[in-house]
Parts: structure tokens; C-alpha cells; sequence
């Protein structure tokens, strides 16, 4: 069982984060096109290429890069008609975007960062296929700032503007297929020092980071607009980077996850040590295996493969030992062999099992001279690739060996990793030579106000309550509430439609995602205008969002959501009343509830509550 706390002090913790956040800017980084996400079926044309490894100016080849490049995939690619020749690598980037540098200078104050007197960018090697370049563009804008936390400062080493990557669609049988939607919008890294401690310590610098950003109001919200890497290291351990972490709530559990993991290998490295383990060579025993009932080794000694396996001297135990959640070191064994495209593997900590027998257990011990003190890992598949699989096993045996290796971790939706390469080294960087430098000067750009400060003003100078300045400010609509407000809107009524109606409509099944800005304005201005009253903006808002191509005037129409005038609705209440006279000579005013009720609704968002309140109570007065 694997302990989940620790005296982090003691196993000298350290970790920095890495935040990656889109800008909500109107046209891409290095090019004209809209920071519009499409839909995949909307793609206009597709095109493919194979990416390898450059060498950096001084000759030399990232470690990442190459490790990469040794699985030979074919990139397929969506294009839109809102995508251009830049995004598709046919094309010379355009100059650095200047609204997405006037954003990153506004983060750069709000992090206490001073900018740089020239931007280079610089290509840093990405063969993932995220990019048709085989290369991001990034430049470093800002250095030397801070946050503070409950448990200290935290130093901002770095503030980056860079393109965003293409979007992951799936896996095919001959690659991977992206989208060019998401390539190139404008993305902001931030990279802390290793100042940070424990676990909850990350936690609130991610958090104070990510409320810095979206006090900005300039940043993209939603899910995967926004990431997270973390690094983390023990004194005994190494350093590990964990990519993309997509929710802020998950960043504790993956560092509390990623200590236990480094403690557990820790631990294993100095019992191998005292058993003296070692690592054998690898060894073909496709023979062990002819008859097996195994479905997964059958399988591919039929297509004519091979069954691999490799003696881990002194390991009896350990392959299986648990590392993290659910995550043995076979498991690491098991990721890295699948880097190489094999399907996992098998050993004897968890044999037999999988349709393998107890005595083909014994022979393949025998096979390769394992004694009971020993494991054995097989991989069986296309000959090729088990035997790259079983190399990459025998390297991840040695290093468990020496503990914990420096890589680049994968986050996974429980709080674990898995392995994903080695650390990238300095080789991936090296100038781009097609965008001109640029002089940032952060003297007129302002300096945004707090989300904490906005809470504070919107209490004071519009009324609203704590919990809805609160849920304003923080939330997605903010820029919005601010131009409504702005153009002489109630502050009262844009705030409950932004934040309390749409989430009602949301809760309904409406379709709220399609209103957009000029929807959400326009309904507000036919309420402060006089032109719909204020029980018609829900059912408009549904109107808009079943059929967004409308404007709000010609929906309302259409709807029937026009302000009815005092004499069509003194009309209306009347017929209730008389509908319900006796009840109305009966309980006199305390008819009142039930009456008002049916008024609007015989009225349906046509007519404002005041007044059908006013009408109602006289009726109802010279009746009673």
C-alpha cells in the first residue's frame, strides 16, 4: 500500500510549475486567421507528412527529439477555411501579433516581471507531430517575477508567448491525425522557480497564477485552454516533468502521487542494490511458447512475430511491486515498450496468468536461466518490434538500478503519470530566422485590475451582492458584464442573466454554448431600451439559442416577446380576475399569489412584473 503523506521537508520536496494558457486574441500569432476552434467534419481539405529530428546550431540532437523520431509515424492533418499556408508550413510566418504581446505585457505586471529589451523567437524541435513545422515558435518576453503564497514566495523565472500546438484528433492505423484549428493561438507559458514545498503549495500557485491570468480578461476559458506542467524531484530522487495537467484541482494529487512514486523507486533501487541485481541480455524464446494458450502470444506468433524476453537478476518481487495507484514498476516497463509500439508486457511477478501456464513459466526460466530469486519480462509481437520493446525494457531495468531516471511524465485522469520521454535538453532551441525581434515597451500598457479588487468594486459601485459580484468577476462573461455596464446597462440585471439565467437555461438542456457575445448584448439592450421586459430575456435567450442566426429583435418578434403596452396588459389581468372573481371576493388581497402567477404566464415574458403587480392590485381592489 502506498503511503500518501509524507514529511516533504525531510525527503527534501522540491517542484515548479509551468502554466500554459491560450490569449483571447482575434487572429493567430504568426498569421491573420481567427482563434477559431472547428469541428473535424468542417475540414476543407487534409494533407500528411513524416517529421525527423534538425540538429541545433551547435550540431547537436535532443535526447526528446530523437527518441521520438524512432517510432515511424505518418502525420494527417485537417485544414479549414479558416486556417491558412502559415498554419500548413507553406508559407513564412508573419510578424509577432501585437495584441498578443500587449496581453503577455499586462500578465508581466500583474507577476511583478520585467521585460525583456528585445523578443527573439526561437524554435524549439517538437517531432510529436503537434506542429507541421516539426518546431514551436516561442519567445521569452519577461523574467524575474514573484507571487506570494500562504507558505512563501514563489519566483516567476519566465514569461514566454508562444504558439499553441495542433489539436490531437486520433490515433490511425498509419499515425496520428490533428487538427489546424488550435495551431498557432497564442499561448503564454509561465515558469515558476523550484521554490515551491508541498503539495498544497503548488496547489495555491497554480491557483494565484491562474487568477492573475483572467484578471486580464483577455485570456481563453474552457476546458484544455489551460494547462499545467509540474516538476517535481525528492533529494534522493531526480527531476521529473509531468505534462499537461488539465484541471488546477488536480495539481496536489500529482505531486503527493509523483513523491510516492520517486520514494517506492527509491526504496527498490537499494533492495536490488542488496540483492545485487542485475540486468541479462535479451534472448529470442518463441520456442517456450508454440502450444500456449496465451490469446495475446498466440496472436502474434500466428502473424509470424516473436516472444522476447529479458532475465532481471534479483528483481523476484519487485517488477510487481506498486509504485503509485494502480502502477507497478512493470507497468514503467510496460510504458516504455509501448513507446515502441508493443502492446505491453508480461512477467513473471504476475505469471501465471493471461492464458500462460505454470509450466511454461518454469521453462521460460529455464530459457533464459532465471532462478526463483530472479524475473523475467517477455514482450511478444511483429519480430521488430519486440525487439526494440524488450531493448527499451532492458534500459528502463538498468535505471531502476540507479532509482529514479529524469523524463517527461504523462498526466493521467487519476493523478498518476506514465512515461512519455526523456528531459529535453538545450539542443531543441535555436533562433527562427523568418520573424524580426521586436522591442517590447510596457509603458502604455495598463496594468489590469484583480479579480479580488473587481469582487471589492463591484459591491461598492454596482450593488450586487458578495456572492454574485463573486461569481461575476470570476466567471467566463466578465469582459461582457464590464462592456454592458459600460454602454449604460443595469448592472443588476446584466449580472443575474450572465451568471444565474444562462445556468438555469443550462440546466434546462439549452443549447447555451451558441450565443455569443452579440446575442447576450443585443437581449439586454431591448430590456434597457424599453423593447422586451424583464421575465421575456430567459425565453429570448432560448429562442437565440435554438436558432442563432437570428438577431435578438428578429427572434423576439418571432417569439412574440415584445413589451406589450399598459392597456393590452390592464386587458389580460382583467380577464384573470374576472375568471376568478369569486376567489377574488372571497380572500380579497390574498388572492394576490395565485393571480399574479397566472397574469404572467397568460402574458408570457410579454410584460414587465412591476407593472402587471400594479394592474393586478387594483383589480383586485375594486373587486374585494
Amino acid at each position: 500500500m502506498i503511503e500518501t503523506e509524507y514529511d516533504y521537508d525531510a525527503l527534501g520536496l522540491v517542484a515548479g510549475l509551468e502554466i500554459h494558457q491560450q490569449l483571447d486574441t482575434a487572429t493567430k500569432l504568426f498569421c491573420q486567421c481567427p482563434t477559431e476552434l472547428r469541428e473535424p467534419e468542417e475540414a476543407t481539405r487534409t494533407f500528411t507528412r513524416y517529421l525527423h529530428p534538425t540538429r541545433s546550431e551547435l550540431g547537436e540532437l535532443d535526447a526528446a527529439a530523437v527518441e521520438e523520431s524512432k517510432v515511424d509515424r505518418e502525420f494527417e492533418y485537417l485544414a479549414y477555411d479558416t486556417t491558412c499556408l502559415v498554419e500548413e508550413d507553406d508559407e513564412p510566418p508573419h510578424e509577432l501579433d501585437e495584441e498578443a504581446l500587449e496581453t503577455t505585457l499586462e500578465i508581466a505586471q500583474l507577476l511583478e516581471m520585467r521585460p525583456v529589451d528585445q523578443a527573439q523567437v526561437m524554435r524549439k524541435i517538437v517531432v510529436d507531430g503537434s506542429n507541421t513545422t516539426g518546431f514551436q515558435r516561442s519567445s521569452l518576453i519577461a523574467t524575474d517575477g514573484e507571487i506570494e503564497t500562504s507558505d512563501g514566495a514563489v519566483g516567476i523565472e519566465d514569461l514566454l508567448l508562444e504558439e499553441e500546438s495542433a489539436q490531437r484528433l486520433a490515433e490511425t492505423e498509419s499515425g496520428v491525425r490533428y487538427s489546424l484549428d488550435r495551431l498557432g493561438i497564442p499561448l503564454v507559458e509561465i515558469g515558476t522557480s523550484p521554490d515551491i514545498r508541498s503539495p498544497e503549495q503548488a496547489l495555491e500557485a497554480a491557483e494565484r497564477i491562474g487568477m492573475l491570468l483572467r484578471s486580464t480578461g483577455k485570456v481563453k476559458r474552457g476546458l484544455g485552454t489551460i494547462r499545467q506542467d509540474v516538476n517535481v524531484s525528492i533529494e534522493e530522487g531526480a527531476r521529473v516533468e509531468i505534462k499537461g495537467v488539465q484541471s488546477l484541482d488536480d495539481i496536489d494529487d500529482i505531486v503527493r502521487n509523483e513523491v510516492a512514486r520517486q520514494v517506492e523507486l527509491v526504496a527498490i533501487r537499494d533492495e536490488l542494490g542488496e540483492q545485487e541485481a542485475t540486468v541479462g541480455e535479451p534472448e529470442d524464446v518463441t520456442d517456450v511458447f508454440v502450444d500456449t494458450d496465451s490469446g495475446v502470444i498466440q496472436g502474434a506468433l500466428n502473424s509470424g512475430g516473436s516472444v522476447m524476453a529479458v532475465p532481471l537478476y534479483g528483481f523476484d518481487g519487485q517488477v510487481g511491486r506498486e509504485i503509485a495507484p494502480d502502477r507497478r514498476l512493470g507497468t514503467e516497463f510496460s510504458d516504455h515498450a509501448k513507446r515502441h509500439g508493443a502492446g505491453g508486457i508480461f512477467h513473471t511477478d504476475e505469471l501465471p496468468a493471461y492464458g500462460v501456464t505454470d509450466e511454461e513459466v518454469a521453462d521460460l526460466r529455464e530459457a533464459v536461466g532465471a532462478d526463483p530469486e530472479d524475473a523475467v519480462a517477455i514482450v511478444a509481437d511483429e519480430t521488430p518490434v519486440a525487439e526494440a520493446a524488450i531493448e527499451a525494457v532492458v534500459e528502463r531495468a538498468e535505471t531502476a538500478l540507479e532509482g529514479v531516471p529524469e523524463e517527461t511524465r504523462d498526466a493521467n485522469d487519476d493523478g498518476t503519470t506514465r512515461y512519455l520521454r526523456p528531459l529535453p535538453g538545450a539542443a531543441r532551441m535555436y533562433p527562427e530566422t523568418d520573424v524580426p525581434p521586436v522591442e517590447p515597451d510596457p509603458s502604455e500598457v495598463p496594468e489590469p485590475e484583480l479579480l479580488t479588487a473587481k469582487v471589492e468594486r463591484y459591491q461598492d459601485e454596482y450593488d450586487l451582492g458578495a456572492g454574485l459580484a463573486e461569481q461575476v468577476a470570476y466567471g467566463t462573461h466578465m469582459p461582457l458584464f464590464e462592456e454592458c455596464v459600460a454602454d449604460g446597462i443595469d448592472p443588476t440585471l446584466a449580472a443575474s442573466t450572465l451568471e444565474s439565467t444562462l445556468t438555469e437555461l443550462r440546466r434546462d438542456d439549452v443549447p447555451v454554448a451558441n450565443l455569443t457575445d452579440r446575442h447576450l448584448n443585443g437581449v439586454l439592450r431591448m430590456v434597457e431600451d424599453g423593447d422586451l421586459p424583464n421575465e421575456g430575456v430567459g425565453d429570448l435567450l432560448a429562442a437565440l439559442a435554438d436558432d442563432p442566426d437570428r438577431t435578438p429583435a428578429e427572434a423576439a418578434d418571432e417569439a412574440g416577446l415584445g413589451g406589450a403596452d399598459e392597456d393590452a396588459v390592464r386587458e389580460t389581468v382583467v380577464e384573470v380576475v374576472e375568471r376568478n372573481e369569486s376567489q377574488v371576493e372571497a380572500e380579497g388581497m390574498q388572492a394576490f399569489s395565485g393571480l399574479m402567477g397566472e397574469c404572467m404566464g397568460a402574458l408570457r415574458g410579454k410584460a414587465d412584473g412591476d407593472l402587471v403587480s400594479e394592474l393586478l392590485r387594483e383589480e383586485i381592489q375594486k373587486r374585494a
